[in-house]
């Protein structure tokens, strides 16, 4: 099929995730099919197990550790022009890469896409609440198409926060460097990358549909890091990078009491 040759689904596998199925088997119900692969750098019997069973193709990363190390590894996996980096734990709604492939292909230049979202609590999906709202109300001027390639407008959103859900980015890959992540950070690598990638020319391709849902539970690595105070001290270095040191420290003590919202 040709829309598999245009976009692959990697899957970042961390030890086992009870929700890995989940993931994969909403990923297997898309209406337009993609390729898939999984990838580790912890590798198990129960992923091993995993990927016979769906024959998914599971690749090793044998190489450096760690979760920006992880996801440039997947990234790398992929061959085809649009990549999704799927986390284990979240799952996609069945329209997402039909929309996605749809909107990609007609933009000018993209360089990610990127669609709403809802969250994933105690099984179930929460299609609304205080955090998502202030984030979708961040993203309202890139519902423009014109917007959508402004690096003003871009830099403007992402100053104050990061609105983007990780696992709902798709890149373009033929337009984007062949690194995305940079080490350095635990917590806010996918902010980084989005500063990084604000700057330069083309399209955040911005779909204000919720074609995902983000999973947030006590074992999350973010909930994790919420708990060692690591992400309020990643923050203060994001805001650095657009304000001057003092308004830096004010709002990243305001953003730190919004994302407590994803500590269980």
């Amino acid at each position: 099929m040709k829309d598999c040759e245009q976009h692959t689904f990697v899957v970042c596998v961390y030890k086992e995730s009870r929700y890995l199925e989940e993931c994969i088997e909403s990923l297997l119900a898309q209406t337009v099919k993609s390729k898939i692969v999984m990838v580790t750098s912890t590798p198990n019997n129960f992923v091993n197990k995993i990927a016979e069973k769906y024959e998914i193709p599971l690749i090793i990363n044998k190489g450096d550790k760690g979760i920006v190390q992880d996801w440039n590894f997947g990234y790398s996996q992929a061959n085809t022009s649009y990549v999704t980096i799927a986390h284990q734990d979240d799952v996609y709604l069945k329209n997402y890469t039909e929309q996605m492939l749809i909107l990609m292909n007609n933009a000018v230049h993209p360089l990610i896409y990127f669609c709403n979202y809802a969250e994933i609590r105690n099984g179930k999906l929460i299609k609304d609440n205080k955090l998502l709202k202030i984030k979708r109300f961040m993203l309202l001027p890139l519902k423009s198409k014109v917007l959508q390639k402004s690096k003003f407008m871009r830099r403007r959103i992402l100053s104050l926060g990061c609105p983007i859900c990780c696992p709902s980015v798709s890149f373009a890959r033929d337009n984007l460097p062949k690194v995305i992540f940079q080490t350095g950070f635990r917590s806010d690598e996918d902010w980084q990358a989005w500063e990084r990638l604000s700057k330069e020319k083309g399209s955040f391709v911005y779909n204000s549909n919720i074609l995902m849902g983000h999973r947030i539970h006590e074992e999350s690595e973010t909930s994790n890091i919420l708990r060692d105070n690591e992400r309020k001290n990643e923050d203060y270095k994001m805001f650095c990078k657009f304000w001057p040191r003092p308004i830096a420290k004010i709002l990243a003590r305001l953003y730190s009491e919004g994302e407590k919202s994803n500590d269980l």
